[in-house]
This record gives C-alpha cells, sequence and structure tokens, in this order.
C-alpha cells in the first residue's frame, strides 16, 4: 500500500468517527498540510465515498448521513467485536432480530475477512457459548427499540400498545426519559399518560409503538438506570422478604445484586437488612447458604421453615 493510499484510509477512519472535522484538524492529524488533506478528500469522492463539505465558521468535512461503512474496513479487533455481538445477540435473546438477519450479517462479514483471521474467529466461535440461558424468551423487535431509541433522544411522546403480565392490553402516551438494559431484560421508564406518574415497562412487552408530534422536557437530573433498578426492587410480590444479615453489602451484593434485592445500613454496621419481594421462595434458602454469614430472618415465617428443612437435608445428606 502506498503512502498516499494508507492516507487516504487514515481519512476515512478519522471521518467515521463521526462529526465535522475541519481541514486544519485533519491536517494536524494526518501529520500533511491542508492542501494534502483536500485532495485526499477527492480521492475518497472518486472512490464513491460521499464526504459532505459544510461551509461556515465551524465547517469542515464530513461522511454524508446514511453513509454506511462497507464490512472490509474493520480492523481484526473489530471484526471479532462485531462477531461476538452477533453471537451474543443469538445466544441470549437480547433482541428479537430473526435468526435469518443475524446468520445473513455474520456471512457477510466472514466474506471479507482475511483467511487467517476469518479460521481463527470462526475456531473461537465454535467452542464459545454461554452457561446460562435468556432471561426472557423473545427480545423487544427491532422496530419497537428503534422508536424508543428515537423518541427518547428526541424528547418525542410516544404512543404505544402494551401488554401486561396477566395479558391484559392497554393504550397509552409514554414520554420516555430512558432505555435501560437490566438483568437481560430491555425497559424504558418516563412519564406515563395512564397513571400520571414516572413508570417503568419492559419493552419486550411493547406491540406497537407510534411516534407523536411534539416534545417534551426530561427531568434534567433523572438517573433512567437508578430509577428502574429502585422499582424493580420495590415492585410488588406474592412475598415480602426481610433479613437480616452480618456481612457487608459489598459481600451480599455478590449473591443478590441490585434490582433482586434492596441493602440497607442503621446504626449497627456489623449488621445490614436485606428487603426484597418474590413469587416463590424455595430460591432464597440456597441463596443465604451460599451467602454463608450468620441472619435473622424476620418474616415470612413460611422463609423460617423452608430455611430449616435446608438445613437438615444438608445435615442428612453429609453423613450419608
Amino acid at each position: 500500500m502506498t503512502t498516499s493510499a494508507a492516507r487516504v484510509l487514515t481519512l476515512l477512519e478519522i471521518l467515521q468517527a463521526g462529526g465535522v472535522r475541519s481541514a486544519s484538524v485533519l491536517a494536524d492529524r494526518l501529520e500533511v498540510d491542508e492542501r494534502t488533506v483536500r485532495r485526499s478528500i477527492a480521492q475518497l469522492i472518486d472512490l464513491g465515498i460521499p464526504v459532505d463539505a459544510v461551509r461556515g465558521r465551524y465547517g469542515g468535512y464530513r461522511l454524508a448521513p446514511g453513509y454506511r461503512m462497507p464490512p472490509l474496513m474493520l480492523t481484526d479487533d473489530e471484526a471479532l467485536a462485531v462477531m461476538l455481538g452477533l453471537l451474543a445477540v443469538r445466544r441470549t435473546a437480547l433482541v428479537g432480530t430473526s435468526a435469518a438477519a443475524n446468520e445473513s450479517a455474520a456471512a457477510k462479514l466472514r466474506r471479507v475477512l482475511p483467511d487467517v483471521v476469518r479460521r481463527q474467529v470462526e475456531a473461537l466461535l465454535e467452542t464459545t457459548d454461554f452457561t446460562s440461558p435468556p432471561h426472557v424468551s423473545s427480545g423487544p423487535g427491532t422496530d419497537v427499540l428503534l422508536a424508543l431509541g428515537e423518541a427518547t433522544s428526541r424528547h418525542r411522546p410516544a404512543a404505544i400498545s402494551y401488554t401486561d403480565r396477566s395479558g391484559r392490553t392497554s393504550e397509552r402516551t409514554l414520554l420516555p426519559y430512558g432505555v435501560v438494559v437490566h438483568s437481560g431484560r430491555w425497559y424504558v421508564t418516563g412519564a406515563d399518560s395512564s397513571s400520571g406518574e414516572i413508570r417503568t415497562f419492559r419493552v419486550d412487552r411493547i406491540t406497537a409503538i407510534t411516534l407523536q408530534p411534539g416534545s417534551f422536557d426530561p427531568p434534567s437530573t433523572f438517573d433512567a438506570g437508578a430509577d428502574v433498578v429502585d422499582r424493580l426492587e420495590r415492585a410488588p410480590r406474592a412475598h415480602e422478604v426481610s433479613v437480616r444479615i452480618r456481612g457487608t453489602a459489598e459481600h451480599i451484593r455478590r449473591h443478590l445484586p441490585a434490582g433482586v434485592a434492596g441493602v440497607e445500613t442503621g446504626a449497627d454496621t456489623a449488621w445490614v437488612r436485606v428487603r426484597l419481594g418474590a413469587e416463590r421462595l424455595d430460591w432464597i434458602p440456597p441463596v443465604l447458604a451460599a451467602i454463608d454469614r450468620p441472619f435473622v430472618i424476620e418474616h415470612p415465617d413460611e422463609l423460617r421453615d423452608m430455611v430449616r428443612r435446608l438445613g437438615r437435608r444438608l445435615v442428612e445428606h453429609s453423613d450419608g
């Protein structure tokens, strides 16, 4: 590759990062003069790559909106990152794209990889798996995710059709403040027209979405991630559990992450209180055993009985 060709590819890589770059900035990055930058820009245009010249005080050069980078321009590291991303989407069902779309994208990428890199990537993918099943049966549809992203970014109201956990469908208008991925699920949080309150919705339960005219101003200090975690912790369940554990919040969080349980500290710093809601209690005794710290079950009594039964079974098994 000639020095001129290498310079043109480097220029393309800089422009692909987005934004408008002035001729002087590009010249500094390429370590050439501005005249050489203009010649390199002309070479990109001759190759069919649309480069816009933006006039004005803050003008410069940028790739035309909508231009899609050919996969051939990916570095080895970038190609591996994309292939692993495709694998993760397929194995975890994090997004509801079709298997055909996933395989088609992977096939296109494989075709343009150098032979050595392709063999290495395929060997890694063939021997890679996920040890835990997906959290959801199917992820949200691509059209819903993209529309929510646009509504959130542009502060546009969105009319949604939503099916709750009991199967009831409702129509409502949402002012989306943020989209959050938590524990393998997508959530959107914002102001809900039906209740007049801030609500959190599972995105995979949104069956239709339409952006509405107008705009809104989201709260300037709103933390969507923290809000989703807090609401999941406080969501009503069949059983409300409270346990005092002698240990640190950091140690307990390894077994009961945020979104599953709330951890409270008090005057006695040696003990913390764990509160959580659960539809079933049978999974909690093994978790308490795994935490391996002294604990006191405050409620419910049923959980206390289940812990005692587990303890007796462990003793019986250890005695053979």
